[in-house]
């Protein structure tokens, strides 16, 4: 890797002009002098660093403005968690690889566990390949965490359709069932739907996914697919409500008055999971996904993939995210008829006059992580 080759050419100079002004003794003696040298100042910046806390982590970063993240709607975690150790809350823009971490331009790296992170440690395709020299600061662990992934559609789509949203949530979430009991099989499902990955990644990605489905923000297992946890889901609420600015001064009103009831609604998901639903009104569905095609999303494929639609009467096209209309804008003006959203973007979406509504939360705890070079 790139950091490694220069610490090699450094402590190569390093040893050369400590031999020079050495001025007597053998070769060998200078030799070891130098290496035992930086080898020493080395393990003592490594035990420095890892006696630092991760508040005095958190706190350096923020005061040298290294603190990165994307700013797509996960910045609020940061926030609330530079907020929690009196920094200022503000973060340094950090683009889609991690080159700023590798470059130290960026102290705290904001990554996905399930992506991110494994093209950090890894060194497959595309990975750099640190491995252990990385430490993680959980944004679960630190009681900042908001929820990610989720089902949804318009308020009005689950009135005039009630029976397919229970069924679309069904298949779903069997589908999620059988993805994370089966999480290599998932990977090459989605792989082969044209994954936008290696093959690598995405074993990779499934395996991280399904601990974000199967564990909740406290570390407790899960085991309802999907289910709505109230106390997460008010504490991601009320974040939204303290970190979201929204320009418009309705929007950031309404804002500010919005409970969950106004959000979602766990009625569809306990009739989906009970099997209570009678054919669908609508047959044919789509579902547009927050990116491209990855594990990320591997219950949709996998339902996809293992009739589980078909099997409740649906014929579903699986769209891609990542172009120019959103998730939320997509479902809200009837392009598509479900989405995959953060939370936190439904939440901007409803203060700003859309009325989409949750039938279903996927991922039970927070998958964003700050990274550091141990």
């Amino acid at each position: 890797m790139k950091n490694f080759r220069k610490t090699l050419a450094c402590l190569a100079a390093l040893t050369l002009v400590m031999a020079s002004l050495a001025g007597c003794g053998s070769s060998e003696d200078k030799s070891s002098a130098a290496s035992s040298s930086v080898s020493s100042a080395s393990e003592d910046k490594s035990s420095a660093s890892a006696e630092m806390s991760n508040g005095d982590r958190i706190i350096a970063a923020a005061q040298e403005g290294k603190v990165g993240n994307w700013g797509l709607g996960n910045e609020y975690e940061i926030l609330a968690l530079l907020t929690k150790y009196n920094q200022e809350p503000k973060y340094l823009s950090q683009s889609f690889d991690m080159d700023g971490f590798d470059d130290d331009s960026i102290t705290l790296a904001s990554a996905m566990t399930y992506n991110e992170l494994g093209l950090v440690v890894n060194d497959y395709e595309g990975g750099y390949g640190y491995g252990d020299t990385v430490g993680i600061i959980d944004m679960n662990d630190e009681g900042v965490a908001m929820l990610e992934d989720n089902l949804f559609c318009t308020k009005s789509f689950a009135a005039e359709n009630p029976n397919t949203v229970k069924a679309f949530v069904y298949a779903s979430m069997q589908g999620w069932k059988y993805a994370c009991e089966h999480p290599d099989e998932a990977a090459e499902i989605v792989y082969e739907a044209g994954s936008s990955v290696s093959s690598d990644h995405q074993a990779y990605m499934a395996s991280e996914v399904k601990k974000l489905v199967e564990t909740d923000t406290k570390g407790n297992a899960v085991s309802d697919y999907g289910k709505m946890d109230e106390e997460a889901m008010q504490q991601t609420l009320d974040l939204a409500k303290k970190y979201i600015s929204l320009d418009d001064s309705s929007a950031a009103e309404k804002l500010q008055t919005l409970t969950l009831d106004d959000i979602r609604d766990t009625s569809y998901w306990e009739a989906a999971m009970s099997k209570d639903f009678d054919t669908p009104e609508k047959s044919d569905v789509s579902v547009q996904l927050k990116w491209l095609p990855q594990c990320q999303f591997m219950g949709y494929y996998v339902a996809k993939a293992k009739g589980y639609y078909d099997e409740v009467g649906l014929n579903v096209n699986i769209v891609s995210g990542g172009g120019d209309i959103g998730e939320t804008t997509a479902v809200n003006n009837g392009t598509v008829d479900f989405g995959v959203t953060w939370v936190s973007n439904l939440i901007s979406a409803n203060a700003g006059g859309m009325e989409l509504l949750e039938i279903a939360q996927v991922y039970q705890r927070s998958g964003l992580v700050l990274v550091y070079k141990k």
